[in-house]
């Protein structure tokens, strides 16, 4: 049995590649409030971010989702993370999400995002959960968590994961160790604390920003 592979032109699998083209890391912003959600979105993407994720427990997810999707349009991919349910899905996507990222494998989750023509990014660990989650028509993969792993798993995986499929490792990636990742095969990476954590200054999040910015520049050019 094959994997039934997304299209390599669906609208979904176009809007990931521009976004990863433009920048190959994911912002995770868990934590943060309404309040913050401008002045930290905007730095992320002066300094050069294209795919942003608010975690669905965070304060108030939905309405930061709707600023960020109303300030920037087509230009940021846009969503949340933590998905859990198709309820949560269509959620995200009335309040103007166009990603979907989820920790597990949940085969309804994936097949209505992919149904909604959002973009499906599955948390899995295994290749059996990998195979799972493109069967049920995921676009991307996220290996998480990335720090129970290790470089050399996932380039093993990638022996085997179809090569159109972009994996990114998400779960303690600093700009220390994205490198090893990015040698391993990942297509990118989702940032959390390393970036942003909740409380943090838009001083705090422009810094990080500019270190793992600064980081795939010097391993993509």
């Amino acid at each position: 049995m094959t994997a039934d592979l997304p299209p390599l032109h669906h609208p979904a699998v176009d809007r990931l590649s521009r976004a990863m083209h433009h920048c190959p890391l994911v912002a995770i912003l868990r934590g943060v409030t309404p309040d913050e959600i401008e002045g930290v979105a905007d730095v992320l993407v002066q300094t050069g971010f294209s795919m942003i994720e608010v975690p669905l427990n965070s304060p108030d997810p939905l309405v930061s989702i709707g600023k960020i999707a109303r300030r920037y349009g087509d230009t940021v991919l846009v969503g949340a993370g933590t998905v859990l349910s198709v309820a949560e899905v269509e959620a995200v996507r009335d309040a103007g999400g166009g990603l979907i990222v989820s920790p597990n494998v949940n085969p309804a989750v994936i097949a209505h995002t992919a149904q909604l023509g959002l973009v499906s990014l599955p948390g899995y660990a295994t290749p059996t959960e990998a195979f799972a989650a493109l069967e049920a028509g995921a676009h991307g993969l996220k290996l998480f968590p990335a720090e129970a792993a290790s470089p050399a798993v996932l380039k093993g995986q990638l022996a085997v994961i179809p090569r159109n499929i972009p994996v990114f490792a998400v779960g303690g990636v600093t700009p220390q160790t994205l490198g090893d990742w990015m040698a391993a095969g990942a297509a990118g990476a989702g940032l959390g604390s390393a970036l942003y954590k909740a409380g943090a200054s838009v001083q705090d999040v422009e810094y990080a920003a500019r270190d793992f910015m600064s980081e795939v520049h010097r391993l993509l050019d």
